[in-house]
C-alpha cells in the first residue's frame, strides 16, 4: 500500500493565509523552523499507479502539481485519480472536487449523511451534475462491512463510524450522528498490512481502540494540542472538543490515548495552525519525538 500526504493542515493551512498569531507570523518571516502545509487529504494505491485520493482539499491544485504520479499524461487529458472518498463534509475536505470538474465524472464514496449535506447545505453534487456527469454517489455503509474501490482492487476499506461534530452550514452542527463523520481501516489484501486514517476525531472508545490497534499505522487527528488553544491564542473561542477534535495534551487525551500502541506507526495529521508541534524547536514536539509520534508534512510518502 502506498500513501502520499498530500496535504497535513488543518482548515486555512499553514500559514493561515489571515492569520498573524506568533506561529504564521514566524514562518512568514523566518523566525520559525516550520514547513508550510495546505489542508488535508492523502492519496492511496495498490500500484504507485490508480490512485484514491481520501477526501478532497481546496489545495488540490497546487497538491496534484507536486506529485508526479497523479498527472501521468498518457493522453491528451489525464489524470491517476481513480476515486474520491470523503470522510466527512468539511470544506476543507471536499471543496477540492470544484477543482476536479474539468475531470468529471468521478466516483465519489462517502456516508449518506454526508451525501445529504453535499446535496442540500453545501450542494456540489447538484452544482456538479453539469459537468459530464459529475459526481457519482457510491454509498458507504456503517456496518462495518468491507467495501473496494475497482482500480485499487488489492485494497479493502472499511468505514468505523467516528464521534466528531458536522461542518457549520450542516442541519446536524452540534447534534453528531453517526454517519457525520468516518474513519477508514484501510488493508493490503496481499501484504495484510493495514492503516487506520481519522482526521477528524473527538471521542475514542473500547471499539475504536480495537480498530486502532488491528492497524499498522495510525494516521490521526492532530489539530491541536490543548483543547483552548484557539482562546489561548486568541484567534476563536471555540473549544477542540467544540469542533469535534481531540486535543493532543489533558486527560483522555491523544498522547493519552496513543500510550498504549507500542507496534504502530503513530503520525498526526490535520493539524491547525495555532498547535505548537508545527515548531520543530518546540517542547511539544520534542515530546512527540520522544513518545514516537510523527508529525505529517506535504509530501510525506508511507509504504506498507
Amino acid at each position: 500500500m502506498y500513501i502520499r500526504v498530500l496535504g497535513s493542515a488543518a482548515g486555512g493551512g499553514f500559514p493561515q493565509w489571515n492569520c498573524n498569531c506568533r506561529q504564521c507570523a514566524g514562518v512568514r518571516n523566518g523566525s520559525l523552523r516550520a514547513q508550510r502545509r495546505t489542508q488535508s487529504s492523502i492519496a492511496l494505491s495498490d500500484d504507485g499507479v490508480d490512485w484514491v485520493l481520501c477526501n478532497a482539499s481546496p489545495d488540490i491544485r497546487a497538491q496534484l502539481d507536486s506529485f508526479t504520479p497523479l498527472q501521468p499524461a498518457r493522453r491528451l487529458r489525464d489524470s491517476a485519480i481513480a476515486g474520491v472518498v470523503l470522510l466527512d463534509s468539511q470544506i476543507d475536505h471536499c471543496t477540492g472536487l470544484l477543482s476536479l470538474r474539468e475531470g468529471c465524472p468521478h466516483d465519489v464514496w462517502c456516508s449518506e449523511r454526508v451525501h445529504q449535506d453535499l446535496s442540500s447545505g453545501f450542494p456540489l453534487f447538484t452544482m456538479l451534475a453539469h459537468w459530464n456527469g459529475g459526481l457519482r454517489w457510491q454509498p458507504i455503509g456503517l456496518d462495518r462491512e468491507p467495501f473496494q474501490i475497482p482500480a485499487c482492487a488489492h485494497l479493502q476499506f472499511r468505514a468505523i463510524p467516528l464521534v466528531s461534530n458536522a461542518p457549520p452550514y450542516s442541519p446536524n452542527r452540534g447534534n453528531p450522528q453517526p454517519g457525520d463523520t468516518i474513519g477508514l481501516f484501510i488493508e493490503d489484501l496481499r501484504s495484510g498490512a493495514s492503516l487506520f486514517y481519522a482526521p477528524g476525531l473527538g471521542q475514542v472508545d473500547d471499539e475504536l481502540l480495537g480498530w486502532m490497534q488491528r492497524a499498522d499505522c495510525l494516521l490521526l487527528d492532530g489539530t491541536l494540542w490543548r483543547d483552548d488553544e484557539m482562546r489561548i491564542c486568541e484567534v476563536g473561542q471555540s473549544l477542540g472538543s467544540d469542533m469535534g477534535h481531540l486535543a493532543q495534551s489533558g486527560p483522555g487525551g491523544m498522547l493519552e490515548v496513543l500510550e498504549g500502541f507500542g507496534r504502530q506507526r503513530k503520525v498526526l495529521i490535520h493539524i491547525n495552525n495555532t498547535n505548537p508541534i508545527l515548531d520543530e524547536d518546540s517542547a511539544e514536539r520534542a515530546l512527540l519525538e520522544r513518545r514516537g509520534i510523527e508529525v505529517a508534512y506535504d509530501g510525506m510518502d508511507i509504504v506498507l
